[in-house]
């Protein structure tokens, strides 16, 4: 009887917990296992009462894993979020130290030597800073330089064209059975270049493009000068000087414009100088070429001659003998005279940019005396002696010492006058060793006109002290254009 009372109590329990109401959804709190629990039901299509579950779903773990999933979920995006952002803030700082300008640098290094100029991307509308370096010119030019164009337009009236007239005496052409040709009288002409110093016309110029000794023609027999407006003018020789291959012409003429004459002791190696000439000849009048000094006070040997002269790579050549060597402020600070070429190479190379010129400051003396005396004053000489040295084997062949021999005695020179004789060789001045003629110059040029030195000479196999009062020596253009003699004579 209790088992059917109880069996119905459970049907009725079953029968109310399981009966449809309106209520969609029934929420059902129990305890009897411990969790709460939460079941969900589901009507179907036809709206009747369904007497079982259609699906319930049991949510007190799976609550907890999707709400620490969502958590973790939550964490990765923010993770990601922040690394994106560290990454675009590096990537800007990046861009930014990149995009600095030299100029920038410039101020954080202390360097104000930079100078910046501006490229502008219309495009992009960005802009990039990039420096501008100075060129070799800014660079090799003094701090109060002129323009190059207005330098050269400066110059150019000042300059002119040297041509030169010579004659000499061809030699024997043939011999036919004992009849000989007679030398004849041929002409050669040269051209060069020089410069107005002096309104009233004086021009100043290489000896060498008035003067030949290669050829033995001496002192040319005529002279003109081509200036820059193209008008041609007769010029007259008033002095040169082989020595230091300066020349000093006039023409008649009024009004002309000087160059500027500057300081060629303050030079420097690496500065920059221009010159102008005219190489190979007035078809190429007015060539302007640019280098920079190689060098300073070179001793070189031009013609048996030592010359101290500028180095320069400025291009000069054949034609340009006794133009002007400017500074980068238009001034003349050295007269072009020589370029040196694989002829001076013992070994035959080829030689390019070694060209040389005579320093304006030392010049500016010798054309004063040229001018107002016709010769360089001052020059120490023994007189008119005519020597021949004597190399090691003529020594051991003559048994006389190594020196220079004296061959001939000007009559009332100061070699004559000491008590030099024919037949002397000259061992030794002031102590000093001489074995060449050269070297007896070189020493000579130490002292000056009025000096007492002492020769050692060789006489008879022995050695004898002479005292001589050196005297002036003196080029003096002698009007004497005969090719077989001399145009140049010594006056004491």
């Amino acid at each position: 009887m209790s088992d059917n009372n109880n069996d119905n109590d459970k049907d009725n329990l079953l029968a109310n917990l399981f009966k449809s109401s309106d209520t969609s959804d029934i929420n059902n709190n129990a305890t009897s296992d411990g969790f709460e629990h939460s079941y969900s039901y589901t009507s179907d299509s036809s709206g009747s009462e369904s007497n079982a579950p259609s699906s319930y779903t049991f949510t007190s773990e799976n609550a907890a894993k999707t709400s620490k999933k969502k958590m973790n979920m939550i964490l990765k995006c923010a993770v990601a979020v922040a690394a994106v952002a560290l990454l675009g803030f590096c990537t800007v700082k990046v861009y930014k130290f990149l995009s600095i300008t030299r100029d920038e640098l410039a101020e954080y290094t202390g360097d104000v030597s930079h100078s910046v100029t501006k490229i502008i991307d219309e495009d992009t509308s960005a802009e990039t800073e990039t420096a501008a370096l100075p060129s070799l010119i800014d660079l090799a030019s003094r701090t109060d330089a002129k323009p190059l164009p207005d330098i050269v337009d400066s110059i150019m009236p000042s300059v002119v064209g040297v041509a030169s007239t010579f004659e000499y005496q061809q030699e024997q052409i043939f011999s036919i059975w004992g009849w000989t040709s007679q030398p004849q009288t041929q002409q050669m002409r040269a051209t060069g270049t020089g410069f107005i110093i002096t309104e009233d016309g004086y021009i100043v110029t290489n000896s060498h493009v008035v003067y030949d000794e290669e050829y033995k023609a001496g002192e040319a027999v005529e002279v003109s000068v081509l200036f820059s407006d193209e008008t041609e003018h007769e010029a007259s020789i008033i002095a040169y000087d082989p020595d230091t291959d300066i020349a000093v012409l006039k023409v008649d003429e009024k009004n002309l414009k000087p160059a500027v004459l500057g300081d060629s002791d303050e030079l420097r190696v690496g500065e920059l100088v221009i010159a102008v000439g005219n190489p190979l000849g007035f078809d190429l009048f007015g060539t302007v070429t640019s280098g920079i000094v190689s060098a300073l006070n070179r001793k070189i040997n031009i013609n048996d001659k030592k010359m101290n002269l500028i180095q320069t790579d400025a291009a000069i050549n054949s034609g340009n003998s006794g133009g002007p060597l400017l500074n980068s402020c238009g001034q003349v600070i050295g007269i072009n005279s020589a370029k040196m070429s694989s002829s001076y190479s013992s070994s035959g190379a080829s030689v390019e940019g070694l060209c040389f010129a005579i320093p304006i400051k030392e010049a500016k003396t010798i054309i004063d005396d040229l001018i107002n005396y016709k010769y360089v004053t001052g020059r120490p000489t023994m007189g008119g002696i005519t020597t021949n040295d004597i190399s090691e084997a003529q020594s051991r062949y003559w048994n006389i010492p190594i020196g220079v021999y004296v061959r001939t005695i000007q009559e009332g020179s100061a070699a004559d006058i000491a008590g030099i004789q024919i037949g002397d060789v000259i061992i030794d001045i002031e102590g000093e060793p001489v074995s060449t003629a050269q070297e007896l110059n070189e020493i000579m040029e130490k002292y000056k006109a009025g000096d007492i030195i002492t020769l050692t000479v060789s006489r008879n196999g022995k050695d004898i002290k002479i005292r001589v009062t050196l005297q002036e020596k003196k080029f003096v253009s002698d009007g004497n254009r005969n090719p077989s003699e001399t145009s140049v004579k010594i006056v004491n």
